[in-house]
């Protein structure tokens, strides 16, 4: 039982890199058909898909961040 935090904590940090991953493929995708479809709009299309990408991104370094402090900042007295 002294080691469910970190099962759970492994399980959080996969769910978030999978979540991630696939918003980014999502974004990605959709920016290469755009970009496809109206290769003369390439430049806002790029311009239009960065944000929400480097937002996505920050999220989920930030609770890889979270992850982490759960884990090294956890009392030992709770066992």
């Amino acid at each position: 039982m002294q080691f469910l935090h970190l099962f759970g904590a492994a399980l959080g940090l996969g769910l978030v890199v999978v979540g991630a991953g696939t918003g980014i493929g999502r974004l990605a995708a959709a920016a290469a058909e755009g970009i496809g479809r109206q290769p003369a709009a390439a430049d806002r299309i790029t311009g239009a898909v960065n944000l929400p990408l480097f937002l996505l991104e920050g999220v989920a370094i930030l609770a890889e961040v979270f992850i982490l402090l759960i884990v090294l900042l956890r009392p030992n007295s709770l066992t």
